[in-house]
């Protein structure tokens, strides 16, 4: 197959690079990606994500609330607790290729500066 041929199949709609780019969004906060990170051994209470990551009981729910805002978990009533899971293994596959992608660029060398996209322009001129 040509190699253009391949390129056009790939290439994602607006509407579809949206919503990969709203997913993504989800894994943009280390704390977020902590969370799913506990969930991929199974689901987990909100007391047991507090207790796992040492955050406060109401950043790990906000936290929670946007992960499930974009679908990536899942919530359960069990008695009187909330109880979170990854919502099936596209998000167990994703965030385990986003981990391994992540380890394997570590491994290669230098990574550009941490949150270089929330720098100010005269922060970037200044540094470089």
């Amino acid at each position: 197959m040509p190699r253009s041929a391949r390129r056009k199949s790939a290439f994602p709609s607006a509407e579809l690079a949206e919503r990969v780019a709203d997913t993504m969004f989800a894994l943009s906060t280390p704390s977020r990606v902590q969370i799913l990170g506990c969930l991929m051994d199974g689901p987990l209470s909100v007391s047991e994500l507090v207790d796992a990551l040492g955050m406060e009981q109401s950043a790990v729910s906000h936290q929670l609330r946007i992960l499930r805002e974009h679908g990536l978990v899942t919530v359960e009533r069990t008695g009187r607790r909330n109880v979170y899971a990854l919502t099936d293994e596209h998000v167990l596959a994703l965030l385990d290729e986003a981990l391994r992608h992540t380890k394997r660029r570590a491994v290669r060398g230098p990574l550009l500066p941490l949150r270089i996209r929330r720098r100010s322009p005269g922060a970037q001129a200044e540094s470089g």
